[in-house]
């Protein structure tokens, strides 16, 4: 059963309707309690007792506004219209579900929900949405993002980079932090130096407000002001959403660290049963209409369940998993024919990432001190002053902010190419790169169009914080492709093909070779492309332990590959 998602304004109330909503992820939590005490399925991360937070937020969003919801956020989902059928299988960890029986979590997004999916790694996903929401400020759009993450992501460094990017940026963000109590088993109290995440939020110069997650009317009317304030041009905002896990993180780690008297304080303030009083209460609908609202679920739940576990298994081809790791690739046009024009390495580079903004809007130019001072190797001098600092921005400290965000831009379709200062300082964004861009593609189809540019390598006495070869590091990673050009032809060519590239390139520049390396950049040589005919497939001993290692190294396309190279060969060594 596919159900329509809600289009009334954010503010609207419907109290019956309200009820449904709360009640589906209720319904479907208890059974999947059931299936699993059952032994019919083997894991299930529960959201029971939590579910205003994830039903109220959708509830007050747009269906044009952006969701980065939880693994608990169950209610999102139900409330923003999410087909049951695949949702069902999905959960099952079937070949129809979402992520084709990939996993039975919700590691997956839905575009045309607006819905982002997420990563395991707590916290991940909140530079994510500041990506979404500077693509809404760019193109003057009224959409809004909000984040979802618990009070043990708020201790990760995303949680810090992406408040810090908001607030300086003044996007229209809304971040969520869903207070349970415990992150598996460890208490807030030993995690938190303060009772209060909300109280962050003035060192980031936005709003911080702490709401009774439990109580689905005060989280709408929180999240409502939230997104007015954003869509005025007010900035972001921090929701500290109160609430209590009353199972375990997932279910077969038990609630035994638990004190019984929680339980019993928290049982009190369930949240579908103070929506169910006040209804009752006002009149709005009879003990006898609730009731059979929930039969009536209770009934569509256990035969959609029941039809999904009979849904066929999971089968795959190690072929078939490798084609979906990477969108189709870009395929190169034939440029137009430029007279013979010799650069140095570093100016062909900077004549492509010039070349790509002057022809597409859609490029955007991130980094540590690019736009107004150019960068520490000047490949952006003169951008800001001619593209704007709309598009060439800079960027606080933060790598995995930065890279984040490149995804959110990237998902609303646009093209930011992201330098790190040095290739060294990429270890700070590591996990965005290796788990997040990389598996985008794979877990829900997502083309990931984010170039990283990184001068790498030594020969400069920069030591080794500012001299390190890290390519290999990533050439071990599915789901990217990776680049290092040796002429300033390829360095230009592959530039301008990788800002295409529907898939996460890194790009390696040589800083040795900057001002060292002269050589042909015409645009009519200069073509480049990430084909994978040239795939350096990594095998073990007899073909065992296949790994698709995709290192792309500089190759032209208007000449053969024996001849580039012996010739770039000579242009190094001088001949």
């Amino acid at each position: 059963m596919s159900r329509k998602p809600r289009t009334e304004e954010p503010k609207t109330k419907n109290p019956k309707a309200l009820a449904g909503a709360l009640l589906l992820p209720r319904v479907i939590e208890e059974k999947m309690l059931s299936l699993i005490r059952q032994g019919r399925i083997s894991k299930w991360f529960s959201g029971y007792g939590q579910e205003a937070i994830a039903v109220g937020c959708a509830w007050a969003l747009r269906d044009s506004d952006y969701a980065l919801p939880m693994h608990r956020n169950l209610g999102l989902w139900t409330t923003r219209g999410v087909p049951l059928e695949r949702l069902f299988c999905q959960l099952m960890g079937k070949e129809s579900g979402f992520t084709r029986g990939r996993d039975r979590t919700f590691h997956f997004g839905l575009p045309e929900r607006r819905i982002v999916g997420m990563i395991s790694h707590m916290g991940a996903m909140l530079p994510v949405a500041c990506g979404l929401g500077l693509s809404a400020k760019l193109r003057g759009d009224d959409f809004v993002a909000l984040a979802l993450t618990g009070e043990g992501g708020t201790r990760e460094g995303d949680f810090h980079e992406a408040l810090s990017l908001a607030s300086v940026w003044n996007l229209p963000v809304i971040f969520v932090v869903e207070n349970n109590g415990y992150a598996l088993s460890t208490p807030a109290g030993e995690e938190l130096p303060v009772e209060d995440v909300a109280d962050a939020a003035a060192g980031y110069g936005m709003p911080g407000q702490v709401v009774d997650g439990n109580d689905v009317l005060a989280v709408i009317d929180a999240a409502s002001s939230a997104a007015i304030r954003a869509r005025n041009g007010n900035g972001p905002t921090l929701l500290e959403m109160k609430t209590f896990r009353m199972r375990g993180h997932e279910e077969a780690s038990g609630t035994e660290y638990v004190p019984d008297e929680l339980f019993d304080e928290w049982g009190e303030k369930d949240p579908i049963d103070r929506f169910k009083r006040d209804v009752i209460e006002q009149n709005v609908m009879s003990e006898n209409e609730w009731q059979q609202l929930r039969a009536d679920l209770a009934d569509e739940i256990d035969d959609m369940a029941e039809w999904a576990l009979d849904q066929p298994e999971v089968g795959s081809t190690p072929e078939a998993e490798r084609a979906d790791l990477f969108a189709p690739a870009f395929s190169e046009h034939e440029p137009p024919g430029d007279a013979a024009s010799e650069k140095r390495f570093i100016d062909a580079v900077s004549d492509g990432l010039r070349q790509k903004m002057e022809h597409d809007e859609s490029v955007v130019v991130m980094g540590q001190d690019i736009a107004e001072y150019g960068g520490v190797f000047k490949v952006t001098e003169g951008f800001a002053e001619e593209f704007g600092t709309e598009r060439v921005r800079n960027m606080p400290i933060i790598e995995s902010g930065a890279i984040g965000a490149a995804l959110g831009l990237a998902v609303e379709g646009r093209k930011p190419v992201v330098e790190m200062q040095y290739a060294d300082f990429i270890a700070c964004g590591f996990n965005q790169i290796v788990n997040n861009l990389s598996t985008t593609h794979y877990r829900w189809d997502q083309p990931v169009n984010v170039t990283i540019r990184a001068p790498f390598g030594g020969g400069i006495g920069a030591g080794p914080f500012h001299s390190q070869s890290r390519e290999a590091w990533f050439a071990h990673v599915p789901g990217l492709k990776v680049v290092a050009p040796y002429a300033p032809r390829d360095a230009k060519g592959l530039l301008l093909t990788a800002i295409e590239e529907p898939n996460p390139v890194l790009f390696f520049e040589h800083k040795k070779l900057y001002r060292s390396l002269r050589g042909d950049a015409a645009r009519r040589r200069a073509g480049g492309r990430l084909p994978h005919a040239v795939r350096r497939s990594a095998r073990g001993p007899r073909g065992r332990g296949r790994h698709r290692r995709n290192v792309w190294r500089g190759r032209g396309l208007g000449a053969g590959r024996g001849r580039a190279t012996k010739r770039t060969r000579r242009e190094r060594r001088g001949d």
